[in-house]
């Protein structure tokens, strides 16, 4: 793609019949990976990360995000010592997940090419001097680039399991795509039988608003189904709400994690004890559908 024909905006599909338009004033990368079209550009936000048209990240917003998306599962889980993610390109997770005492992070993502695009230009995640150290496996952190479905079925056969598994994806698309399969209720059953003792399975389950909320929708009747305890977190200064699951039950689940802030080695700024406390109640619609 020529400088000329470079993207000057992104339509962002945010329901039916409703679009954002991010207007880029300078595309980084533009192009078509083996699984989707990426572009990272500078935006009002910053640097900016999208697949398939879709914001997946920004400089602004990301720690909250991912805030939201880990620390959650650092409060629950009654270990921090080895994780897996899956997804998640830019590696902003697998950082925090070291920061937070974990010795084994193992990172398993499918396009090679969007984990390399995301070291090499967002100012976030990984460098290219550590995403190179992580692909070679040296230091905590081991870059698998790999299906992530097929990763689980190795794993399930093999004796490593996991204080914390994430699943960091895409949103669930009502048309067929590859990622669909890793929301399901036997990907989630696949998570749930890697886990160590008081292991925690979190996914990014999609945005709370009622005009883009089949996802969350979905993944709330998914996980109450697989895991003996859900939990909710949908973030106070973001779009986006994420569940976590373990396989025990726990009576309260937002006590315990409140209880554990103080302890925890990785320092959120965008998480505190109240915010645990007023955002980890699911959406009324969520609660009360049918």
């Amino acid at each position: 793609m020529t400088t000329l024909e470079r993207t000057t905006q992104i339509h962002e599909p945010v329901g039916h019949g409703l679009t954002r338009v991010w207007d880029l004033h300078d595309v980084l990368w533009e192009g078509d990976t083996a699984f989707q079209h990426v572009v990272i550009a500078r935006t009002e936000q910053g640097v900016s990360l999208f697949c398939d048209n879709d914001r997946q990240s920004t400089e602004f917003s990301q720690l909250t995000y991912h805030e939201a998306l880990m620390v959650p599962a650092l409060l629950l889980a009654d270990k921090i010592t080895s994780v897996l993610v899956v997804g998640s390109s830019e590696g902003v997770v697998c950082q925090m997940a070291v920061a937070a005492g974990a010795t084994r992070v193992d990172h398993v993502d499918i396009d090679t090419q969007a984990v390399k695009l995301c070291a090499e230009h967002l100012p976030y995640g990984y460098t290219p001097e550590e995403l190179a150290r992580a692909e070679r496996g040296e230091g905590p952190v081991t870059v698998h680039y790999a299906d992530g479905w097929q990763y689980l079925v190795d794993a399930a056969g093999g004796d490593q399991r996991y204080d914390i598994v994430l699943v960091d994806l895409p949103d669930e698309r009502e048309e067929e795509a590859q990622h669909n399969r890793l929301y399901g209720t036997e990907f989630l059953t696949m998570c749930k039988a890697v886990l160590a003792p008081g292991g925690v399975v979190v996914t990014q389950a999609g945005c709370q608003t009622m005009w883009r909320n089949q996802t969350l929708l979905t993944s709330w009747r998914r996980f109450t189904e697989v895991f003996g305890t859900t939990a909710y977190y949908g973030s106070d200064e973001h779009e986006w709400a994420y569940l976590f699951g373990r396989a025990d039950e726990v009576a309260d689940p937002t006590a315990l994690m409140q209880s554990r802030l103080p302890g925890l080695g990785y320092r959120p700024v965008s998480i505190d004890a109240e915010a645990l406390a007023g955002n980890s109640v699911p959406p009324y619609r969520v609660r009360h559908q049918a």
